[in-house]
């Protein structure tokens, strides 16, 4: 690899299996469990959205809510990136989503029988928010423990293909169910989805993983990682993971850039979208727009299989451009035909991105630390969501709706032309590290 990975390992191309990732049964198992958790989970953001609305009609209390789920993210998410790399990560999953699941269930409970509060929706918020810190680093290091190396890119495409169907269905019946029969069955539906991903994930048959509690041994990751142990302590384990994602420029470089541009384009279409919809076009047409953004993020995941550029994260991180689009059309043109196509274009973008950072990460950081390097990675991109959520009400109210949103466009934009224009992230390549993660064959 050229650029700055920061450590001294040889390049080599990866050999290549020509399999493919089906080929391996625990692939097949963690790539069900992800789709079916989804399901549900797309319809919980429309489902929230709208309860709250019923509620108290108020933009600025639907930004609390949705805030405090994602500051509780953040603050829990780097002990959740310590506790995937020191247990087993299958098992991390299954309590996490059966406790989503209860989490979810409550909120249901209260929205349906008319009990629901904004103080309560917030407290719930915030234990679903802390579940699901400790679940992400889990799931995304856990993709590189069921492929060998080379299947690595065509293995996130092929979840992310998973993940981004789950949602289109989910996105869609969930507007249709929010439209029909009230938010409240939405989120009874995203219960259940955990509660079955929980299951699923109990079937997956992982190799043993060196380092964890269960076999006791020394990890056997790259030279220059750092692995967890029952010796060290949680801080020690922060410490290496920080020193292994402030090591290589590229990635604190990209998560630095979508703290701004999340806050913006989160701030812009999860708070304002809502808003704008029920003021023109309607909820459920809101729901097709938002189903757009994953039919392009399906289509992005295609493309993905098929094209490997050599210089895969820079031009992922351009193409982060294009995620201006839906938020600039919610301000200019916000009717169904434009906003469709804008979304469906930033999905395109976004998960050609997605696959090749996921694969970045996979193959140059060692595996013993990935879950704390993702962990550090999620806090950045996400510290400053909150931000994003509080203030697009206030400030739309303020400034008016369409300059708030351009200015979110414009922002966008900003960031990543200043992400691409380094020069650790448009020299990265896609060869992977030697040593980047243990060289045991992972069998079906």
């Amino acid at each position: 690899m050229t650029g700055d990975a920061g450590g001294a390992s040889s390049v080599t191309r990866a050999p290549r299996d020509h399999r493919g990732p089906l080929a391996h049964g625990t692939f097949r198992w963690l790539l069900a469990a992800r789709t079916t958790g989804v399901l549900g989970n797309a319809v919980a953001p429309i489902a929230l959205a709208f309860a709250v609305l019923d509620l108290t009609g108020s933009a600025a209390d639907l930004g609390l809510v949705v805030a405090a789920r994602s500051i509780a993210n953040v603050a829990v998410l780097l002990f959740g990136g310590v506790i995937a790399d020191r247990l087993r990560r299958d098992v991390v999953l299954v309590g996490t989503s059966l406790a989503a699941a209860g989490t979810q269930a409550v909120v249901a409970t209260l929205v349906i029988t008319g009990s629901a509060t904004i103080p309560l929706l917030v407290v719930l918020g915030v234990l679903n928010g802390a579940v699901a810190a400790v679940s992400l680093p889990a799931a995304a290091a856990l993709v590189a423990e069921t492929v060998p190396d080379a299947l690595l890119r065509p293995a996130n495409a092929l979840l992310r293909l998973g993940l981004n169907g789950g949602s289109v269905v989910g996105a869609s019946a969930g507007a249709g169910i929010v439209a029909v029969v009230g938010p409240g069955w939405g989120l009874v539906i995203d219960a259940a989805g955990f509660a079955l991903a929980g299951v699923l994930y109990s079937r997956l048959r992982l190799p043993a993983r060196p380092g964890t509690p269960a076999t006791g041994a020394a990890d056997t990751g790259s030279g220059t990682g750092t692995g967890t142990g029952s010796g060290s302590s949680v801080l020690a384990d922060l410490r290496d993971g920080w020193q292994e994602f402030t090591r290589r420029s590229w990635v604190w470089i990209v998560v630095a850039q979508f703290a701004v541009l999340n806050a913006a384009f989160v701030g812009a279409t999860t708070v304002l979208g809502p808003v704008v919809a029920d003021g023109s076009f309607g909820r459920a047409a809101w729901g097709l727009v938002v189903a757009a953004q994953t039919v392009g993020l399906g289509l992005g995941a295609v493309v993905a299989l098929r094209w490997r550029p050599r210089h895969g994260l820079a031009v992922g991180v351009g193409l982060m451009a294009v995620t201006a689009m839906p938020v600039a059309m919610l301000g200019l043109a916000p009717a169904v035909p434009t906003l469709v196509v804008a979304f469906l274009l930033g999905g395109v973008a976004l998960e050609i991105f997605a696959i090749s950072w996921d694969q970045s990460l996979q193959g140059n950081v060692p595996r013993a630390s990935l879950a704390r390097v993702y962990s550090y990675d999620m806090v950045g991109s996400f510290v400053a969501v909150p931000l994003g959520e509080v203030f697009a009400g206030p400030a739309a109210h303020h400034f008016g709706t369409r300059p708030t949103l351009l200015v979110c466009a414009a922002i966008i934009v900003t960031a990543t032309l200043a992400a691409v224009a380094t020069p650790g992230v448009r020299r990265l390549t896609t060869e992977v590290t030697t040593g980047a993660t243990t060289d045991r064959a992972i069998g079906p």
